[in-house]
């Protein structure tokens, strides 16, 4: 696969990261990404711009496809029965528990921004958009992608005219791309997951899931990888826009502390272990539908992140968060690649 970019490294979009970083890695030959499942329209067209008026180098726009869920009274109430004990403990009453979505799929509004502003790279997560926004997003002459977590939703989107599929392995942090399944159990990690994909697909495969260096690189394009997406490997870099609290943890992160958890979000997402997974998780059938169980926590977590705790907060991470690198992201991405060259022993791995 040609990818826009100079160089086949693709920086994962995450939400809390705008376009400083997008910038960044597009700038050193990279393709940087924008999450935007957190913006508005307006925000998402004032981040393109933000990041036009610095680079020309090609960028992706990411986002989610889930169905947006209707309200249930019955499970917010559980929610925050469960929830209670933790409001009384830094003395905040249940009112101010947040309702209504804090995650946007893609839709008719967004839609229209894709069409003005053309990104040239559009990518999707939870599988793809109806038919109409897919062909309108398709129509704007951008290349399509979408993450896989098995075989058969690689097929699926096969199937669906993406022009490559990202195949994120059960180490990934953050939410899993899976859209045909609910079962966690049943995801491969991602050296098990991507020669499978590679061979069960025609469409070039992006690798995505806890690579964090040039030996990772080397080994996903060994595998068959046209590319490989990383996520985790940028989260120190200043440009990554986290949290003192977050760049704490990852400095202190070991190989054994990430798990799979809904608490936040109400879809399973990779973090570092917080003390309210190990209390109340990390997976619970109490969590709203995604992703309707945020707006409880948030409070939670501004409220402990005030007095300097982690207790609630979001620490996304595959399980290489002890690899993260504290360093400017365009050096980075120019970095991982001279060592995937290095580890690749003269293999060509680029425009094959």
């Amino acid at each position: 696969m040609k990818l826009s970019s100079r160089i086949p490294l693709i920086q994962a979009p995450m939400v809390g990261s705008l376009s400083p970083l997008t910038i960044a890695v597009s700038e050193a030959g990279g393709l940087g990404s924008l999450a935007c499942a957190a913006l508005t329209p307006a925000q998402l067209r004032e981040q393109i711009a933000l990041i036009r008026a610095e680079t020309s180098a090609p960028f992706n726009v990411n986002f989610f496809c889930h169905v947006s869920p209707s309200q249930d009274e019955e499970s917010d109430a559980k929610w925050l029965e469960l929830l209670a004990p933790y409001y009384r403990e830094v003395g905040l009453g249940l009112s101010a528990a947040q309702r209504g979505p804090g995650r946007a799929p893609f839709d008719e509004s967004m839609c229209e921004v894709i069409e003005e502003c053309r990104p040239p790279v559009i990518s999707f997560h939870f599988g793809l958009p109806d038919e109409r926004l897919l062909a309108r997003a398709r129509d704007t002459g951008a290349m399509i992608l979408s993450s896989a977590t098995t075989v058969e939703e690689a097929r699926w989107l096969e199937s669906r005219g993406v022009d490559a599929i990202i195949a994120q392995g059960a180490e990934a942090g953050g939410h899993r791309g899976m859209f045909l399944t609910t079962d966690i159990n049943a995801q491969p990690g991602l050296f098990a997951l991507l020669p499978q994909v590679v061979d069960a697909v025609g469409v070039p495969v992006i690798a995505a899931g806890a690579i964090a260096d040039g030996r990772g690189i080397a080994a996903a394009f060994a595998l068959g990888a046209s590319a490989v997406q990383l996520g985790t490997a940028y989260l120190m870099t200043p440009q990554a826009g986290r949290s003192g609290i977050h760049r704490a943890a990852l400095r202190s992160a070991r190989d054994d502390m990430t798990r799979l958890t809904n608490l936040y979000t109400g879809r399973p997402a990779r973090g570092l272990l917080t003390r309210f997974m190990r209390e109340q998780g990390p997976m619970s059938a109490a969590a709203p539908t995604f992703p309707l169980a945020t707006g409880a926590v948030d409070p939670l977590r501004f409220a402990y992140e005030k007095g300097g705790y982690s207790d609630f907060s979001i620490l996304w991470a595959g399980e290489a968060a002890a690899m993260a690198r504290e360093e400017d992201a365009g050096l980075l991405t120019q970095r991982l690649w001279e060592e995937a060259q290095k580890c690749a022993s003269g293999l060509r791995l680029y425009g094959r």
